[in-house]
């Protein structure tokens, strides 16, 4: 774990990338700003205990039950009872990358004044991200409307409870605080709501699948780029006039970067392209990657602003010193951009494999190219990527409209947001295990053209890294898990 590095949260909006920071060992540090911020919030919720006004989980009831006012000599206790009556999440448990993000989810969201939390739980959660201790937490059980179940697993460890990793070993969460010397949190009136209520893990999870599906949109512009120069294709369609004549963003960005890729590629000669027009999954590649650029960032954008929104219910209003009862728990742009972004994932995926129908064609029009016996490892794979492309379809539909009404009905609408993030990130699976057989099938059939040929900057540097990973490999899957691997720790990409 990084030691060094650090991020300071001061309570003003942060980057996605500080985040992701976070989830990846960075330090996390409270600004002066930031504890003043706290403070302040707590101080309104401090004077609406005196007052007696009734306010949702702090001196009232959950759910069904916000009619009930509590005794005055309960609401602490009540505190650690939601906790614990909300930790129900259920599965295998969630990596430990995503966990350090949804804490530093929460932490950002106190430190932005809303919660009315207490120091000691910001400054609780700080100090587990710091140390390592980071909880068990199950996959499953939020439906979107505040990540409740799984936000209370890591609640849980905070006061005590639950489990958590640390150093290497699954411990007792008690154990754990022991060992990392933190002391265990005793929530006050509100901390128990403030912990628990909150999308943590839709927005933690959602910053590192949009970081992935933007690794997984340039991994398919390197795919794409090696079957375009395995074919000799036209890359007329990349024509700075082409994506001018429509004014899309995502057109002009897709375009420019596959000319940078191309630059030194025989096909840019005149009269080199096979055809004035390739199949339209070559021709199209411009609009479709476009296309997923304005989606990806579109994820991107709506993960960072939910990130920096005040969500907690009651919300505390700083600067009119009041408390409201709200509906911000709901990331509905959120669960909607990942519901958008499956379809345009999936669009690259079937691009993909339309491609590789190309290249198989390619590969055996000429029956003297494929010596008997040499390996050809992409066209050995080519069914394996029919099956996976048959997944990623299944994943393109919508999550967030099948949650069932829960609490005797009052909670009768939900986002499905993490819901929709983890089907995502399920969704990129598949698409970079075709993206690989894809890679290895046009680097098979430029491997077989003649001695001579000339191709681009970009293609070059991806050959030979393809060679660096497959080196002597005879096996077509152990190849497959060799460049997947390349393609996971960042390895596969071209020299700049």
């Amino acid at each position: 774990m990084t030691t060094e590095a650090r991020v300071i949260l001061s309570g003003r909006p942060m980057k996605l990338g500080q985040l992701l920071a976070i989830a990846d060992g960075h330090r996390v540090e409270l600004s002066d700003e930031a504890v003043a911020s706290i403070n302040e919030s707590r101080a309104v919720v401090e004077a609406a205990l005196v007052s007696g006004e009734a306010i949702y989980g702090l001196n009232t009831g959950l759910g069904h039950s916000k009619v009930t006012r509590l005794p005055e000599d309960q609401l602490q206790a009540f505190q650690e009872l939601t906790i614990k009556a909300h930790a129900g999440a259920i599965g295998p448990s969630m990596p430990t990358r995503v966990v350090r993000a949804a804490m530093a989810v929460r932490v950002q969201g106190m430190a932005r004044g809303g919660s009315g939390a207490t120091l000691a739980c910001a400054e609780t959660l700080v100090a587990m991200l710091n140390a390592g201790v980071s909880p068990i937490v199950p996959v499953s059980g939020s439906v979107g409307a505040a990540d409740l179940a799984q936000m209370a697993a890591i609640a849980l460890v905070a006061i005590g409870g639950g489990e958590a990793e640390f150093q290497g070993e699954t411990l007792a969460g008690s154990e754990a605080l022991r060992k990392a010397g933190i002391p265990a949190l005793r929530p006050q009136p509100k901390d128990g709501l403030a912990m628990i209520a909150a999308n943590g893990i839709a927005v933690g999870h959602g910053a590192v699948v949009a970081q992935r599906a933007r690794a997984d949109l340039e991994l398919a512009t390197f795919a794409a780029l090696l079957s375009l120069e395995a074919i000799l294709g036209n890359p007329s369609i990349f024509d700075p006039a082409v994506a001018e004549a429509t004014a899309r963003p995502g057109q002009a960005e897709v375009s420019g970067h596959f000319r940078s890729l191309l630059r030194g590629s025989g096909i840019l000669d005149d009269g080199t392209p096979s055809a004035i027009q390739d199949p339209l999954s070559f021709r199209v590649l411009p609009q479709v990657h476009g296309a997923v650029w304005e989606f990806v960032e579109l994820a991107w954008k709506s993960v960072e602003d939910e990130l920096n929104a005040m969500t907690d219910n009651p919300l505390v209003s700083r600067s009119e010193r009041r408390v409201i009862h709200n509906g911000n728990f709901h990331p509905m742009v959120l669960a909607l951009a990942f519901d958008a972004l499956r379809p345009a994932v999936a669009h690259l995926g079937q691009l993909s494999d339309r491609r590789l129908n190309h290249l198989w064609a390619a590969t055996y029009a000429d029956p003297a190219r494929v010596a008997w016996g040499s390996p050809n490892h992409g066209a050995s794979l080519r069914y394996a990527a029919a099956a996976e492309y048959a997944d990623l379809r299944q994943l393109a539909g919508p999550a967030t409209l099948d949650i069932p009404p829960l609490d005797l009905g009052i909670e009768d609408h939900a986002t499905g947001a993490p819901i929709s993030v983890r089907r995502t990130d399920a969704a990129l699976d598949h698409l970079e295990a075709i993206l690989a057989v894809e890679l290895l099938m046009a680097r098979d059939l430029l491997k077989s053209q003649k001695p001579g040929r000339r191709i681009g900057a970009g293609a070059t540097s991806l050959m030979a890294v393809l060679d660096l990973v497959v080196r002597n490999e005879a096996s077509a899957s152990k190849v497959h898990e060799l460049v997947l691997g390349a393609v996971r720790d960042g390895t596969l990409r071209p020299a700049p």
